[in-house]
């Protein structure tokens, strides 16, 4: 047994703790890639007290700069942190000015937290502040102090707050850096939730009049079936319409926060809207029936929110203030009973166009049930006996210690199927196996894809037909051969889960199985090989001479060699998209008809070398 002293007892300071467990603060340490990386999270806490200052009613624009070495700058015209309180703020843990609720009433940022995190996880760290003619400034590395400005000196320049920070490499991913797609994202959402702040990122500008209006009017595909319906009362907007898609899509946010999660606000407002449609029209409709094809934005401001997790992605308060307040249920529901109620008596056409949205909608769902019947027998069938599906023993919907390693392989072909089945682990990998290339289910119904058996095999062995909440398998892994058949399979299969079940993705599920392209040994040695330059570097490793095979497909490697790609040596791809139109102009684009826009495409982007194109996409 090993020793338990006193010396084992450990108290960590602020900056250690954050640097040990960052995670804890940041959520995920990833490349950048996907909006939920910590790295925005740490860009966010240094926009969130220049927003503070700004609902405040101090300073109408915000600068931000991210140079091309990832140095980050931001640069608000609010009041300035107290000059002698700027190393409390910038290093003190617990210490800022969001404990008085008169003060900062209903924050965005976390209380005595935010800046902190960033300044221990950053090798420079930088802040500034001006004050009526008097400046001071403090810089850091990785939370200490390596210069300070003793005391402040004139300087004639606008009041407010400057940030500037270098993330530490050390702590993120080599290749990490920021988005500008991404950061783009966050300047308009910014925007929307503070109409007539003017936010300035690398010189482009983002402004919003109609605040969530303007969200609407950008995030949507197709066009709405009435005017977007706009609300706004003390301390909650809300805007939304119907359009033609069957599924549910909501943008909600917390004192500004974006909680993509959603939480007790988006339940108590989705709860309402059908309350209020059916109080109105006097009909018990579905309310799945009432909510199909809505798309709605929502912001509440409560005091002291609680979050479900440190970066706030949502909501778990269920009252407008702590100790006692409103409920958020009551709040939102009478909000929307007096004003939903009395803008469809004002608006007659708005409401027929609702009322047609439902009739439709209910009409589509008893269309369906006979195809569900079809598909739930189906599902039976597939769990007894599932001849697409070689299942594993520990699965995510189960509170067995390893649920988070189930993991299921999808692959083309018997030969591939063979190599994985054969060399996976039992307890945690399943293999489900396609017969060739899948349907393309781009702009096709749901109906015509629940009688597609591959795919309802598929949802089967899934089990997300009702929602993931039942989800079998934490990690969905698309394993295809790294050629055009390979990634044409792969863009069938993302198109799938785009279209019917975007919420695997959006919650991390998704990923791409990188394959070795080459394997490059000698007598003593194997090396495999991801990428040309992999190979390359194997070449001058191994000498004169080594083996060099090129896999063209999974069913060449041998099972023995495709146990070490997918044990811990496993190398995924996450598969990340940021929601909004983007995602569907790109299906429609690669996916829908075969346009002269893209048959154009094509042509000017083919390459003579295709399996080194190849190499570089996979």
């Amino acid at each position: 047994m090993a020793s338990y002293t006193e010396d084992d007892i450990k108290s960590l300071d602020w900056r250690e703790h954050i640097r040990m467990r960052p995670g804890m603060y940041i959520g995920k340490l990833a490349d950048g890639s996907s909006p939920d990386d910590g790295i925005y999270i740490l860009l966010k806490e240094a926009i969130d007290n220049s927003i503070d200052e700004h609902i405040m009613g101090f300073g109408k624009e915000i600068r931000i700069d991210i140079d091309d070495e990832g140095r980050v700058e931001v640069r608000d015209f609010g009041r300035g942190i107290p000059l002698g309180k700027l190393y409390d703020c910038a290093a003190q843990i617990n210490t800022g000015a969001k404990y008085d609720s008169e003060a900062f009433k209903k924050s965005v940022g976390l209380n005595g937290v935010g800046i902190k995190a960033v300044n221990a996880l950053s090798t420079f760290f930088e802040i500034q502040a001006w004050r009526e003619g008097q400046t001071k400034a403090i810089e850091f590395s990785q939370g200490k102090v390596t210069q300070d400005m003793k005391n402040p000196r004139a300087e004639e320049a606008p009041n407010g707050t400057r940030l500037s920070f270098d993330i530490d490499r050390t702590i993120f991913p080599a290749k990490t850096k920021f988005r500008e797609a991404i950061v783009e994202k966050m300047c308009r959402y910014y925007s929307y939730l503070n109409p007539n702040l003017t936010l300035v990122f690398n010189g482009k500008k983002f402004r919003s009049k109609d605040g969530l209006l303007d969200l609407l009017r950008e995030e949507m595909e197709k066009a709405p079936l009435y005017p977007p319906i706009h609300l706004v009362g003390k301390d909650i907007e809300i805007a939304f319409t119907h359009s033609e898609e069957t599924a549910e899509e909501y943008y909600s946010f917390v004192n500004g926060q974006n909680t993509s999660q959603g939480g007790t606000h988006l339940q108590a407002f989705r709860e309402a809207i059908v309350n209020v449609v059916r109080g109105f029209f006097k009909k018990q409709w579905e309310p799945a029936d009432i909510r199909a094809g809505i798309e709605a934005a929502i912001c509440v401001r409560i005091e002291e929110p609680v979050f479900e997790s440190q970066t706030k992605t949502k909501l778990g308060s269920a009252t407008t203030k702590p100790n006692g307040g409103e409920s958020l249920r009551t709040f939102i529901g009478n909000f929307l009973k007096e004003h939903l109620d009395n803008y469809l008596h004002k608006n007659p056409q708005s409401a027929e166009a609702i009322q047609k949205r439902i009739l439709t909608a209910e009409r589509e769902r008893k269309d369906m049930k006979g195809i569900q019947k079809l598909a739930r027998e189906r599902s039976r069938q597939a769990k007894v006996h599932n001849k697409k599906l070689r299942d594993c023993r520990i699965h995510f919907d189960t509170k067995h210690k390893r649920r988070e390693e189930s993991t299921i392989f999808i692959t083309e072909g018997d030969s591939a199927s063979g190599s994985i089945t054969k060399s996976r682990d039992v307890e945690t990998q399943a293999v489900f196996s396609l017969r060739g290339k899948p349907l393309n289910t781009f702009g096709l119904a749901r109906k015509i894809v629940y009688e597609n058996e591959e795919f309802a095999l598929l949802q089967a062995a899934l089990n997300v037909e009702e929602g993931i909440e039942e989800l079998r398998y934490n990690r969905v892994v698309v394993a295809t051969d790294a050629d055009v058949d390979g990634m044409h399979i792969r863009l069938l299969l993302l198109t799938f889960f785009l279209q019917f079940f975007p919420e695997l993705i959006r919650d991390g599920h998704v990923y791409i199985l990188q394959t070795p392209l080459f394997r490059v040994r000698n007598k003593k040695e194997t090396i495999y090989c991801y990428s040309e330059d992999e190979r390359v570097k194997a070449i001058a490793k191994l000498g004169k001479n080594p083996e060099i095979t090129r896999f063209k497909g999974l069913g060449e490697i041998s099972p023995d060699e495709f146990k070490y790609m997918i044990d811990a040596n496993m190398r995924l791809d996450p598969v990340s998209y940021i929601e909004g139109k983007g995602v569907k102009e790109l299906l429609t684009f690669y996916m829908g008809k075969n346009t002269p826009d893209r048959q154009e495409y094509i042509i000017e982007n083919l390459r003579e070398d295709v399996d080194r194109q190849i190499a570089v996409t996979a």
